[in-house]
């Protein structure tokens, strides 16, 4: 028991001699006298830095943003995958689809395919949303088209 008290009042002395030392120590050191002391910079105003108006905000949000060429691909790809999906099962495309696979000839089919590229691309440009989709469509049915040829 007298063993944990000397313990116990050692590190009691020892945290008095630290609290003790504290405030021995100068407030403020310099060790770099030579050096300048920077200014401080200015402090914002009470109310918060000033913001931009809404208008502001959308406009900058609102501009598309490039982020490379084989983003703007990828992300032309995926649109077109998305349009493609949904005007596959149009009954106007799949009647005209149905009606070029039912051709007795080859000259005849050639032409009802031409037909329902003509159908499918204009319903696809329909739905497009964005310039540059419209024209990898304009490409993809030019491309269609010559193959038939």
């Amino acid at each position: 028991m007298k063993k944990y008290g000397l313990i116990f009042l050692s590190a009691l002395l020892i945290a008095a001699l630290m609290m003790h030392g504290q405030e021995a120590a100068p407030p403020s050191v310099d060790l770099f006298p030579e050096q300048e002391e920077e200014e401080p910079s200015p402090t914002p105003p009470p109310n918060g830095p000033e913001l931009p108006e809404l208008k502001q905000l959308d406009d900058s949000f609102n501009k598309p943003k490039s982020l490379g060429k084989d983003a703007d691909t990828l992300q032309v790809h995926a649109l077109w995958r998305q349009l493609k999906n949904r005007t596959v099962n149009d009954p106007d495309v799949q009647a005209a689809k149905k009606y070029a696979q039912a051709a007795p000839t080859d000259l005849e089919k050639r032409k009802r395919l031409s037909d329902y590229y003509e159908v499918y691309y204009r319903r696809m440009s329909a739905l497009a949303t964005t310039p540059e989709l419209k024209l990898a469509l304009q490409a993809l049915k030019d491309t269609h088209q010559a193959v038939l040829a």
